[in-house]
């Protein structure tokens, strides 16, 4: 197997400097995402040296291959997660604008109610919660998963993430994560998830208008 070593991306100096979600808050949650980054690529670096054996051994209950690609998912999808979501933070929160917020209205009803939406979901998840465009129902959507790499959701593209382990959030708030949600919302840079979106959904769809602000 070939494969190509990866390293941890750089993000906005803004993070540091955040209302509510503190510097020491950030410093070690980017040493947990660097972290991810290395088991990928020893999981991967195991994953190229694997043996006939390994390969006539593979096994649904337990085998090494199993484990690996099991793990494998698990560190992929702490990367892609976080990367997502440092991506978008470090904003100064508000409203998004254009055919993002078109669409939440046209999705929820509101901003508010989407908002709401988006915190109880926070309340519910175990690890993460995502906004994404469901390119089949042509709508967003907002999903949880309680792990890295749960629970898949097939045909949907997240385009907001919202971190809800408690390494996110305890240094500041302790066990109070619905404040911490709150503080996630005011730090949003709207701009990025707008791209996101104009990404995802317009460009499948004639009818995204990037400049109707309604």
């Amino acid at each position: 197997m070939n494969y190509k070593q990866i390293v941890p991306e750089t993000f906005s100096e803004k993070l540091y400097s955040m209302k509510g979600i503190s510097k020491k808050t950030i410093e070690a949650h980017l040493k947990l995402y660097q972290g991810y980054v290395k088991k990928y690529n020893e999981i991967n670096e195991k994953l190229s040296q694997l043996s006939v054996d390994d390969y006539a051994n593979a096994n649904q209950v337990f085998s090494t291959i199993r484990e690996l690609k099991t793990e494998l998912s698990f560190a992929w999808g702490g990367i892609i997660n976080h990367e997502l979501y440092f991506s978008h933070l470090g904003g100064k929160g508000g409203l998004p604008a254009g055919g993002l917020l078109k669409q939440i209205k046209k999705d929820f009803g509101s901003f508010e109610k989407f908002k709401t939406d988006v915190k109880a979901t926070g309340l519910s998840a175990r690890g993460w919660v995502w906004t994404g465009w469901n390119y089949r129902e042509e709508r967003l959507i907002n999903y949880l998963g309680d792990s890295q790499n749960t629970y898949l959701t097939w045909g949907v593209e997240p385009i907001m993430a919202l971190d809800t382990y408690e390494h996110a959030y305890f240094i500041d708030y302790e066990t109070n994560r619905g404040a911490y949600i709150d503080a996630f919302f005011e730090n949003l840079d709207w701009k990025v998830i707008e791209e996101n979106f104009e990404n995802t959904a317009c460009c499948c769809s004639e009818d995204c208008n990037h400049g109707d602000g309604e």
